[in-house]
C-alpha cells in the first residue's frame, strides 16, 4: 500500500495514511481512461446544431428560366445549394453524441486515474478542510499553504463555505466523493483529498 502524508489547513504534516492498492495502485489502463474522457465530453454535447436543406427553405417552386437558349446555365431552382438563400448540402441536424460504457469500465478507469496520480506524486491528502465563513481569500490562503494552484479538491462531506469559497478560483474545482470523473482528475495538475474523502472513496472503489 502506498503512504502519503497529511497534511492541515496551514500545510504542515501532522500524520500519514495508506491508500488502499485496490483503488489507488491498479494498473493504468490508458485505453479506458481515454474512452472516459471520449464519453464525458461526448454525453455533454447538446447535439442542436441544424441547417435547413434544399427541401426545407422557402420558395424556388419553379424553374426560375427555361433549359435552353437563354445564354445561363441550366437551373431547376433558385434554392438549389449554389444559390443565395439555398440549401445547406449535408445540412446537420440535432443529433445525440453520447454512448454508454459499461460499469466495471467506468471504475476501472477511475481508478486508473487515481492511480496515476499517486504515481505522479500529484496527490495530497488533508485531515479537514473547513470554514466557519464564506471567503475566498480564506481558501486561497489554505492553496496557497498546501502550494497548490490548478487543483481538483475533493471534499468528503457537503461543506456548502468551502465550496461557495472556492466558486471564485478559476483554477480550482471542487468536487464531492459522488461527483468526481476521470477528466477533472486529469485535468487539474493536483489532486486534494480530505481524509473522510479517501476512506469514502475507498469505501466504494475497493
Amino acid at each position: 500500500m502506498a503512504k502519503v502524508s497529511v497534511y492541515n489547513m496551514d500545510g504542515k504534516e501532522v500524520g500519514d495514511i495508506e491508500l488502499n492498492d485496490a483503488v489507488f495502485g491498479v494498473e493504468v489502463n490508458e485505453h479506458l481512461v481515454h474512452m472516459a474522457v471520449v464519453q464525458q465530453l461526448a454525453n455533454n454535447r447538446q447535439g442542436t446544431q441544424k441547417a435547413k436543406t434544399r427541401s426545407e427553405v422557402r420558395g424556388g417552386g419553379r424553374k426560375p428560366w427555361r433549359q435552353k437558349g437563354t445564354g445561363h446555365a441550366r437551373q431547376g431552382s433558385i434554392r438549389a445549394p449554389q444559390w443565395t438563400g439555398g440549401g445547406v448540402v449535408f445540412a446537420p441536424v440535432p443529433r445525440d453524441y453520447s454512448f454508454k460504457m459499461n460499469k466495471k469500465e467506468k471504475r476501472l478507469a477511475l481508478k486508473s486515474a487515481l492511480s496515476s496520480k499517486v504515481t505522479d506524486n500529484n496527490i495530497i491528502v488533508v485531515d479537514e478542510i473547513k470554514m466557519d465563513e464564506i471567503k475566498t481569500k480564506n481558501f486561497a490562503k489554505v492553496m496557497d499553504n498546501l502550494k497548490v494552484e490548478k487543483a481538483l479538491v475533493v471534499l468528503g462531506d457537503d461543506s456548502k463555505n468551502v465550496v461557495a469559497s472556492a466558486k471564485n478560483i478559476p483554477t480550482v474545482k471542487t468536487a464531492s466523493t459522488e461527483t468526481i470523473n476521470v477528466y477533472d482528475i486529469l485535468k487539474y495538475n493536483t489532486l486534494v483529498l480530505t481524509k473522510d474523502a479517501v476512506d469514502k472513496i475507498q469505501e466504494v472503489y475497493a
